[in-house]
């Protein structure tokens, strides 16, 4: 076999290495020449790839595409150093391209290119290592390889370098580095803050620049900020805020001393070498406006902490901020608006912007810029919650229309601070009565149909706040406030639905209103709310007790309760006992439905279809269809007590009405004047006989005059002339009686005779009203019976009946309603045999009223006389 001729390599063309001559069609060439063996040609290639990357983005891109990377991240590792340094440099430059960066994360080169920043390495081949890391860094995955591969501790060592492209690559590197928490542990650990701090020192801006940043961000960490103060780095940085050379240096080393101001220990150094007064003096007095607005900010955060504020304080930091809120520029004043807010924890703070402070944010409400307001509502709102007098000064400030004129504001937070301050001020009258002259009801309506649940829940608490007095509740009734309000119960938010309830409560407070609420669901919702665990609140069963107090047909029917303030008037109706969400029907669909086996329904109505003649002194006290045969009875009963009771009517219960009762108690007065005069009612027995078969005649004649009814009529309740007479009965005998318990048991036999009597247990089952009530059902066509049809009845009809009558006079007593078939009264009365030593009056106690075994009897409570009535 012959000897293998070695084939000599033709030597490339002179002019290929000469950057001027390399183009995309060249670049191929010296692409390939970096598989050459020989170290001359490699380096010369990379001369020239290094001067061709450095014309542009264009050309990275062209180095990427012919395949130039791979074989470059070979020579990262090569033996000679010329061709080494060469590769390092090309990498410096080409790491800025996605694509290369992304390639070069495939191939795992991070290794490599670490290695190039040790000691021993050139100083140039350090500053390009460094440049292609920190152009790696900016992505999250390059972190990592960077992190996992142990660039960080070369690159801290590298910050002490002579060159200061090396330390400004090297700061930059960690500073995209550090954004990561694991990263900034790592720092710590490393001792990194001290070189940081030296680059402050540097006479290259922009290293001073990345080294602020940097320390910006690890300052965010607690142990990081006690090395810094460790290092006396605060003095550092207040040296810079004192050099106005370095103004554009200033807005991060604000940003460092914000965070440093978080640490209590930090904040008391900083007081003590008196640098915090240089602080707030430089942000006073400062004309940037990046820098004032900086500064306010880092009061902000400083001021979480109470001991700081109470720094704060000393040093007189509100004078800065009210400063700051005259600035021109929008995002300083929002910046010391914010500020503001947080001093407001501060007691001190809040007294000093009484009178320096409050007017300017009020000045701000008119703000063209939404943020401004916002901000400036904020404050206010801190300011004025449980202060009574910053409340005030709002108001002298001409702050009520700016507010509600934020409640139309399309950002939520200022409609929501807006509500806030509106709903503070409301808890003082005369400024409530002052902000319901401003339109308040028109104007909280948007907010309550806003998205936002804290623009919802505000809202709902303004109106709670406002709507205090009929007049303001029946403006929001007319503005339409009530429908979405009443949306606002259905919320799943717990805040919201809380203090819609709140709200809602609070427009119960009158009739029509109630009753409006009622009409468009509030009643149901609130009941369907109520019957969930998790959805129920003391507010919303609160709003739905208020509501009942104005439906008390539903009341009695769902609860079984009617209190002494409960009054019950025409229209009421007992249904019977109903389960919770079980829906009642309405007196009129009742009325209008055949007689059944069902419970018959009680119905309390005065009123006649015919008008009462205009003296009933005239007419020899003619009733609504019953002839007085009980008149004598029930003045016998009076004049039999002889004997002075030692009870008096319980204070707070209720009272007797007087003869100039005002309808407004609630009771029904339609013949409260008849009440005052004793003629024809005081004539005794020896009033001639002639005389009374007049009377009685007259009284006979009064059912001619009740109309027929037509079609053509609006629907009315089934009159009851007989009721209507047990009013005009009892107002005029029992109403003068001036001692409580003898009313009350004198209206208990009366009830009792107008019952069927007095009756024995033994004899009950033979009292027959079930068939009476039947019979009443077949004759009136309706299980609608009212109550002075009613001849025959036993507990339950003689207890409502008593409750009906006593509220018509003022007597105040309780309805409860109890199992098969018993109702009972409850009274409070006051034994004055019992006066205590000193005098007081000792609590009243409870009595249960006997109208069915002995009429007029009164058993304690808990008595088991009481028991036997109640449940035996």
């Amino acid at each position: 076999m012959g000897k293998k001729i070695k084939k000599e390599v033709e030597p490339p063309p002179k002019d290929v290495f000469d950057p001027l001559m390399i183009e995309s069609k060249k670049a191929a060439t010296v692409v390939l020449m970096l598989r050459s063996p020989e170290e001359e040609i490699l380096a010369k290639a990379c001369e020239a790839i290094y001067k061709f990357a450095l014309k542009g983005e264009e050309n990275k891109t062209t180095l990427l595409e012919l395949g130039a990377v791979e074989p470059l991240t070979k020579l990262l590792t090569h033996e000679d150093k010329i061709v080494r340094r060469n590769a390092t440099m090309i990498f410096g430059i080409l790491a800025s391209n996605n694509g290369v960066k992304k390639l070069l994360r495939e191939l795992d080169v991070m290794n490599s290119v670490i290695a190039q920043l040790a000691p021993e390495e050139e100083v140039v081949i350090h500053e390009f290592a460094s440049l292609c890391l920190a152009n790696m860094s900016a992505e999250y995955t390059s972190k990592v390889q960077i992190f996992e591969h142990g660039g960080l501790e070369p690159l801290i060592r590298l910050l002490s370098s002579p060159d200061p492209d090396v330390k400004k690559n090297s700061m930059e590197c960690i500073y995209n580095l550090v954004q990561d928490f694991q990263c900034r542990t790592t720092l710590q650990e490393l001792n990194a803050i001290p070189p940081i701090l030296d680059l402050l020192k540097s006479e290259y801006p922009v290293i001073q620049l990345l080294a602020l940043k940097t320390l910006g961000v690890i300052t965010n960490d607690k142990e990081s900020r006690t090395m810094l103060r460790d290092s006396q780095g605060l003095d550092h940085l207040i040296k810079i805020l004192e050099t106005k050379e370095l103004n554009d240096l200033h807005i991060e080393a604000l940003a460092v001393i914000a965070n440093c101001l978080e640490d209590m220990d930090t904040m008391v150094q900083i007081q003590q070498t008196g640098g915090l007064k240089k602080l707030l003096s430089f942000a006073e007095n400062s004309t940037i406006p990046d820098i004032q607005k900086n500064a306010a900010k880092a009061i902000t955060k400083a001021a979480y902490d109470p001991e700081n504020r109470k720094l704060f304080h000393e040093q007189e930091v509100e004078k800065c901020l009210v400063a700051l809120l005259g600035s021109e520029n929008d995002g300083t004043k929002i910046a010391a608006s914010q500020a503001i807010s947080a001093m407001c924890e501060n007691s001190g703070s809040k007294d000093f912007f009484n009178n320096q402070g409050i007017p300017q944010l009020i000045q701000l409400l008119k703000s063209d810029n939404e943020e401004v307001r916002e901000a400036a509502a904020l404050a206010l709102a801190n300011l004025t919650t449980c202060n009574p007098a910053n409340a005030n000064a709002a108001a002298e400030a001409d702050g009520i229309d700016p507010l509600i004129n934020v409640l139309s504001s399309k950002r939520d937070g200022a409609i929501a601070n807006a509500a806030t301050v509106l709903m503070n001020m409301a808890m003082q009258e005369p400024l409530r009565l002052n902000i319901q002259n401003h339109d308040i009801m028109h104007a909280i309506i948007s907010p309550l149909r806003s998205a936002n649940t804290v623009v919802q829940s505000k809202a709902a608490l303004a109106v709670a706040a406002t709507a205090c007095d009929v007049e303001a509740r029946t403006e929001l009734r007319n503005s339409g406030g009530l429908e979405p309000l009443v949306e606002l119960l259905r919320s799943k938010n717990d805040e919201v639905r809380k203090h819609a309830s709140w709200a809602v409560m609070v427009c119960a407070g009158d009739e029509l209103t109630a009753n409006e609420l009622c009409r468009l669901g509030a009643l149901d919702i609130l009941e369907e709310v109520n019957l969930s665990g998790t959805r129920k609140n003391k507010f919303s069963e609160a709003a739905y007790n208020k509501l009942l107090n104005n439906n008390l047909s539903l009341k009695y029917s769902q609860t079984g309760y009617l209190s002494s303030s409960n009054i019950i008037n025409d229209g009421f109706y007992d249904y019977g006992r109903i389960n919770p969400g079980t829906k009642l029907l309405p007196l009129k669909e009742l009325c209008l439905q055949e007689p059944s086996d069902l419970r018959a329904v009680l119905l309390i109505n005065s009123k006649s279809d015919v008008s009462p003649p205009s003296s009933m002194e005239d007419k020899s006290d003619v009733g609504y269809g019953r002839s007085i045969s009980s008149s004598s009875s029930l003045r016998r009963s009076s004049k039999e007590k002889t004997k002075k009771n030692s009870y008096h009517f319980s204070a707070g219960f209720g009272s007797p009405i007087e003869d100039k009762s005002e309808p407004a108690s609630g009771r029904n007065t339609v013949l409260s004047k008849s009440a005052t005069k004793e003629k024809g009612w005081r004539k005794g027995r020896g009033k001639k006989e002639e005389e009374k078969v007049k009377e009685e005649e007259e009284v006979m004649a009064v059912p001619k005059f009740v109309s027929e009814g037509s079609s053509d009529k609006e629907w009315c309740p089934p009159s009851d002339p007989d009721f209507s007479m047990y009013v005009y009965e009892v107002t005029k005998s029992i109403l003068p009686i001036t001692n409580i318990k003898e009313q009350i048991e004198v209206l208990a036999k009366y009830v009792a005779e107008k019952m069927g009597g007095k009756i024995t247990k033994e004899k009950i089952p033979d009292f027959s009203w079930e068939l009476h009530i039947s019979e009443l059902k077949f004759q009136l066509k309706s299980n609608v019976i009212p109550i002075g049809h009613v001849k025959k009845g036993i507990f339950y009809h003689r207890a409502l009946l008593f409750k009906a009558l006593a509220d018509r006079i003022g007597i105040g007593c309780s309805l409860v309603r109890g199992e098969y078939g018993r109702a009972w009264n409850e009274v409070m009365l006051q034994n004055e045999s019992r006066k205590g030593v000193l005098g007081g009056l000792p609590a009243p106690e409870v009595y249960v009223v006997d109208l069915m075994f002995h009429p007029g009897g009164l058993m304690k409570l808990r008595s088991r006389e009481a028991d036997l009535y109640r449940f035996l």
